[in-house]
């Protein structure tokens, strides 16, 4: 899948599917929050979500007192709706329509967290470019989370192929520019009461790997 199909397709997910009618829905993301609390995220900490699309983990963030929010998603139609649930908070977030593999950050990062984007990137290049960007993106000393369908876990989410990944096998991929500092795996319930089995790996970014 190319960028402009994969683009297509999400604006077309998003046009024709409800909140709750996609399997990543999540009224509380729990397991996301959990890391800001047992991490010790400062209020003040530069966040992006990547892939955040619609998710409510912004609303959760902004609820708790986070100032520096930003969420990136590959489709307009996905933000524009996030936007119009928050109503007038949506302008305390800043808001980025691209493809994780073309972003061109202009600021730093304290804390990169992904929940289910990672894992639709199939090519090496599109993987390796994302590595690249993650680094050059999050500050020494930053933490990533990131969390993708395990093993254990479906070949395939919104009718296109997904990568599955082991503790392992996802640590190694970062482990140039991060050291791994948890990794679980936990089952996520979708709307249609199946599960999914999500592993989630949290990452600190070495003092010694250099930003661009």
């Amino acid at each position: 899948m190319n960028d402009v199909e994969r683009k297509n397709h999400w604006e077309n997910i998003y046009q024709t599917k409800q909140l709750n009618e996609v399997s990543w829905y999540q009224p509380t993301p729990q397991t996301s929050l959990n890391f800001f609390k047992e991490l010790t995220i400062d209020k003040t900490a530069n966040i992006i979500d990547i892939g955040g699309g619609d998710s409510f983990l912004v609303d959760n963030l902004l609820q708790q007192g986070y100032q520096n929010i930003t969420v990136l998603d590959i489709a307009i139609h996905a933000i524009e709706r996030a936007k119009k649930r928050l109503g007038s908070l949506a302008a305390k977030v800043k808001w980025i329509e691209t493809d994780i593999i073309n972003f061109k950050p202009t600021e730093k990062y304290d804390f990169w967290h992904d929940r289910a984007a990672f894992h639709f990137l199939t090519s090496a290049n599109d993987i390796n470019a994302y590595i690249q960007i993650a680094q050059e993106s999050i500050n020494p000393n930053g933490i990533m989370v990131i969390g993708t369908f395990s093993n254990d876990g479906p070949l395939k989410c919104s009718g296109i192929n997904i990568q599955q990944y082991s503790a392992q096998s996802l640590s190694a991929l970062f482990s140039h520019s991060f050291t791994t500092i948890q990794s679980f795996t936990t089952n996520h319930l979708t709307p249609f009461n199946t599960q999914q089995n999500f592993l989630f790996c949290s990452f600190r970014k070495l003092s010694s790997a250099i930003n661009k």
